[in-house]
């Protein structure tokens, strides 16, 4: 559980979520805090380890469906019926986007336990289809909402893969924080919906980090190997 959480343990469900991410997202991971340094003579990561990073989050989130396409199907919420919209269209533009930059910065660098990674990354996307496929109710929209709210930090790590290789980074049409905050507020307050919407959100920030270690384990074998 994280550890900024507790703090909103009596408010609602939007706070609680926004919490969770501010803790237990991309961001605060330190592969993520690498990528934030990765321009000039200094970067932190490699132009391999950033193609690395683009083809095992294209194995991850580069198919289609996804968490939100999954959510749209299961949700029956009003409340969410026009965020879903946006963020099914949005997240389409972002699955191409990925698939352009995993394409311009080249394959990922051969690294010791290739194939054991690969067989990780695909667990974790069955984890995420069966998360984003569940029929307790707020689970499936408390994956998505996650998604999107952590997106913006995996972002910004492909957005800087992009410029590294010469590409333009588009805008990102996702719904903004307050948006997302504002309808898991308005599907939550229940408390048997509040818990389905946190275990949802959670569980997608864990899949997230465990890419990132996966990522951070993979740059360290190939740093000892090139001293």
């Amino acid at each position: 559980m994280s550890e900024a959480a507790p703090r909103y343990q009596f408010g609602d469900v939007s706070q609680i979520l926004e919490a969770v991410v501010a803790a237990d997202g991309t961001a605060g991971h330190g592969y993520a805090s690498g990528a934030h340094v990765s321009f000039g003579p200094n970067a932190t990561l490699t132009l391999a380890d950033l193609a690395d990073m683009a083809y095992y989050l294209c194995l991850l989130h580069g198919r289609h469906p996804g968490v939100i396409d999954h959510a749209a199907t299961r949700s029956a919420d009003n409340a969410a019926r026009s965020w879903l919209v946006q963020a099914t269209d949005a997240f389409a533009r972002e699955r191409a986007y990925l698939t352009q930059v995993t394409v311009a910065v080249g394959p990922a660098p051969s690294t010791a336990g290739q194939s054991d990674c690969e067989t990780v990354v695909s667990q974790q996307r069955h984890a995420l289809d069966m998360l984003a496929q569940s029929d307790r109710r707020g689970c499936a929209m408390g994956a998505a909402m996650a998604l999107v709210l952590d997106w913006r930090a995996v972002r910004h790590m492909l957005d800087i893969a992009a410029i590294r290789v010469g590409l333009e980074p588009h805008a990102c049409d996702l719904p903004d924080r307050a948006e997302t905050l504002a309808v898991a507020q308005a599907i939550g307050g229940d408390d048997t919906i509040d818990r389905a919407i946190l275990f949802g959100g959670r569980q997608l920030l864990n899949q997230h980090r465990g890419l990132w270690d996966v990522l951070q384990a993979r740059a360290q074998v190939r740093a000892r190997k090139d001293r």
